[in-house]
């Protein structure tokens, strides 16, 4: 797990061009990207990292030249490269613009409290980087004083006689004085000048000119056309491996993406944070209110409820790579390798989601949906089925791709079912990206490719689409955490990536699945 957590420089001497400051506060509550964090005492210990600008690793401004940890703080002080933009870092600090740390952490441990906080136990620091929102407004910046570069600057002592292996400029040894020597005389040399070359002009622009001037080298042997065709032969045809091939940052993936439809289409609240089951309080008895005659015993009734067990599942995700990978790839490796475990984790929940629903009903709608009039009187009746065993209006419609496209071609006397909602376009206009849309009569229409996969059933159209009272159906989801192990002994890191969900249905019969075709 990555986290980013910032905290506010105190010291800064451009002089040497340092910064110095508090990156890490011990067993005190801050702001990470992941969410609320504490940093446990010696959670973390100091080694050399880069600073980079705004968590950026292509824009780095810096490393680290020295680093201290005692029971309440890490403090660094990092040399700033003599560059424009690490003079524009030290004028930023020195100006209150851009005057805060944020380390960058690779989690190996963590605990998770109660209130939702994530208390690291033992992490390993990857990087710091200077950005303008701190998390610890108390300390602020103490020294900064921007020095210029004259245009002949010559350093002959520095502070530190380890930094020179890091950024600082150091003179170079100066040699032991020597007599001059008389050089014997010699000739003036003359100056050459540099020789230029320039193609000549071929009269080879097209496949006809080309015919022509082959037939006069190979037949009237005619050595300015030879020599045309020679060069129009060294194209990337003929040479190919002196023509890089770039490469472009953009991905294709047409085998996975984030939908979830079925999701979507139900209501959703943040899982519990302990636990592998929690409870759900359920009536299952109601008072009852009769007419009673004056002086007439008023019968007894009472408020009743059992507790309904709602199952947590994890979900996990595991990636293998190498040393080699990592360092060697570009940025884009690691952004596209988590966001398709993003996208196999949304698959997976959707699935496992639609499953427990159909396992959960245990009566549907008989109603033949293959037309636009049989599509009518299956959504008619499922709603008011809904609505009589949940006291609750269904609101979502869940269909598979196959049903999404049927619905598009419905009509009922010329007026499309189907308005689409996104794109926004004007209502009745159907078109084929249009995921979301509102279908008669006032159904929410969600899509999900989770029909027939992991054990949902469909058979031209057999329980391809079902009717939802969002409030019947809750599905639950902790937050979703990124874990890199440790280098394994034949160079391969293990990411894993995974999270925690539960699907509660609350009222079983407050969806209706469609069950002909």
């Amino acid at each position: 797990m990555k986290l980013t957590t910032p905290m506010q420089i105190t010291a800064a001497d451009s002089d040497a061009r340092t910064i110095s400051g508090r990156i890490v506060a011990f067993n005190e509550h801050a702001n990470a990207s992941t969410g609320k964090v504490v940093f446990a005492r010696g959670s973390i210990q100091p080694q050399d990292v880069f600073l980079n600008l705004e968590h950026d690793n292509t824009r780095r401004i810096g490393k680290s030249i020295a680093m201290s940890v005692n029971d309440k703080e890490m403090t660094a002080t990092f040399k700033i490269a003599n560059t424009t933009a690490g003079t524009d870092a030290l004028t930023e600090a020195m100006e209150g613009l851009r005057d805060g740390f944020s380390i960058e952490l690779a989690v190996d441990n963590y605990e998770m409290q109660k209130d939702g906080t994530m208390k690291v136990i033992n992490g390993q620091l990857t990087a710091v980087a200077l950005v303008t929102e701190p998390a610890v407004r108390s300390a602020r910046v103490q020294e900064v004083a921007a020095s210029e570069d004259s245009e002949t600057e010559t350093v002959t002592e520095t502070t530190n006689p380890n930094e020179g292996d890091k950024m600082d400029n150091t003179t170079e040894p100066v040699a032991p004085a020597v007599e001059p020597v008389a050089a014997p005389e010699v000739a003036p040399v003359q100056a050459s000048r540099p020789a230029y070359y320039t193609a000549p002009r071929s009269p080879i622009v097209d496949k006809v000119s080309y015919l022509e001037h082959y037939l006069r080298a190979s037949v009237l042997h005619d050595e300015d056309s030879r020599q045309y065709v020679k060069a129009a032969d060294n194209t990337t045809s003929t040479a190919p491996g002196m023509i890089p091939t770039p490469q472009s940052t953009q991905v294709i993936n047409a085998l996975a993406n984030a939908d979830r439809g079925t999701i979507d289409g139900i209501s959703r609240e943040t899982l519990v944070a302990e636990g592998m089951t929690f409870e759900l309080p359920r009536v299952t008895a109601v008072p009852t209110v009769l007419p009673i005659d004056e002086n007439d015993p008023v019968t007894e009734s009472s408020l009743s409820a059992t507790f309904l067990s709602v199952s947590v599942q994890p979900f996990k995700g595991r990636a293998i790579s190498t040393v080699e990978l990592i360092d060697r790839s570009r940025p884009e490796y690691l952004t596209a390798l988590l966001q398709n475990l993003e996208f196999a984790y949304a698959k997976e929940t959707d699935e496992y989601a639609l499953a427990a629903m159909q396992a959960a009903v245990t009566s549907v709608t008989a109603q033949a949906a293959n037309s636009a009039t049989g599509f009518l009187g299956y959504t008619s009746k499922a709603a008011a089925n809904v609505y009589g065993a949940s006291l609750g209006f269904a609101r979502s419609l869940i269909v598979s791709p196959t049903q999404w496209g049927n619905i598009m071609g419905y009509n009922d006397n010329g007026a499309p079912l189907y308005n689409a909602a996104q794109p926004s376009n004007a209502a009745g206009n159907v078109r084929g990206d249009s995921l979301r849309g509102v279908v008669s009569p006032g159904l929410n229409l969600y899509v999900s490719r989770s029909f027939g996969n992991a054990g949902t059933t469909t058979a031209d159209g057999d329980s391809s689409m079902v009717v939802v009272n969002p409030d019947s159906y809750t599905w639950y989801e902790s937050p979703r955490f990124t874990l890199r192990s440790n280098i394994n002994s034949d160079g391969t890191i293990d990411i894993l990536y995974y999270g925690y969900g539960a699907l509660a249905a609350k009222v079983p019969n407050g969806a209706q699945f469609n069950n002909l075709p």
